[in-house]
């Protein structure tokens, strides 16, 4: 009898690492890095942040998050500004369904503004890859999706950290939201030499399947975001497309 019974807890103990594995398993680790440098103005970080929360929870974005082999994506969202200025707005979270996506999109919409500053995109990448390496779940594809109206005007080159995030097999996209020049009060920043778009491309995106999707200003952000969404993460084809809203 006792033979049996330790056979039957050893059995369970080279059972349950496989298990937990696999329940740890996701189609997909997705960091949503949002910029909430100076340019984001209290109305447009409004219509960011609800813009945001409405596309998680979109019955379409549901769908394509949970088309993948697990059925579920873990996803986190962070606000970043000036070099050393990013905060975890929500940390890792399951979603598998529309009442988890809707539970994301509230708590997001409830949380308050982490801060304001200059915007270093090297930064919100090098955070965002801190946070990949530190996620409870597994899933081979792993993405950063950046959102930003301006240029890197802190902290490292964005070249560097673009280039370091590829290298461990990590995807940088990119939702680019533009400003007319007359509403910029740094028109080389928000309206760089060639466009944001060109520059989003030419520095910040990479690594498998980078795409680059285009707001025309904040009150676009969320329908965007959702076609951005489900391009992501249900892979669909077509690797950097500009969408005008």
């Amino acid at each position: 009898m006792r033979r049996r019974v330790a056979l039957l807890g050893l059995a369970l103990a080279l059972l349950a690492p496989a298990a937990v594995r696999a329940a740890d398993a996701v189609d997909m680790l997705l960091v949503l890095a949002a910029d909430v440098s100076r340019s984001v103005t209290e109305p447009k970080f409004k219509l960011q942040r609800e813009g945001a929360a409405a596309a998680i929870s979109h019955p379409d974005v549901v769908r394509a998050m949970t088309s993948g082999p697990n059925r579920r994506i873990a996803v986190c969202f962070i606000e970043w500004a000036t070099a050393g200025m990013q905060n975890i707005v929500i940390d890792w979270t399951v979603i598998g369904d529309g009442v988890s996506a809707r539970s994301f999109g509230d708590r997001l919409v409830e949380a308050p503004r982490s801060f304001a500053g200059s915007t270093s995109i090297s930064g919100a990448i090098d955070f965002s890859v801190s946070r990949l390496e530190q996620a409870p779940f597994r899933s081979e594809k792993r993405v950063i999706d950046i959102s930003g109206d301006g240029n890197n005007n802190s902290g490292r080159p964005v070249t560097a950290a673009r280039d370091d995030a590829l290298a461990k097999g990590i995807t940088i996209n990119a939702l680019v939201i533009l400003t007319p020049p007359e509403e910029s009060f740094r028109p080389e920043h928000t309206n760089p030499p060639g466009g944001l778009e060109k520059y989003f491309k030419d520095n910040v995106i990479g690594g498998d399947g980078s795409f680059t999707l285009v707001a025309q200003g904040h009150e676009s952000f969320g329908r965007v975001l959702t076609k951005k969404l489900i391009q992501e993460v249900a892979h669909a084809p077509g690797p950097e497309i500009a969408v005008a809203q």
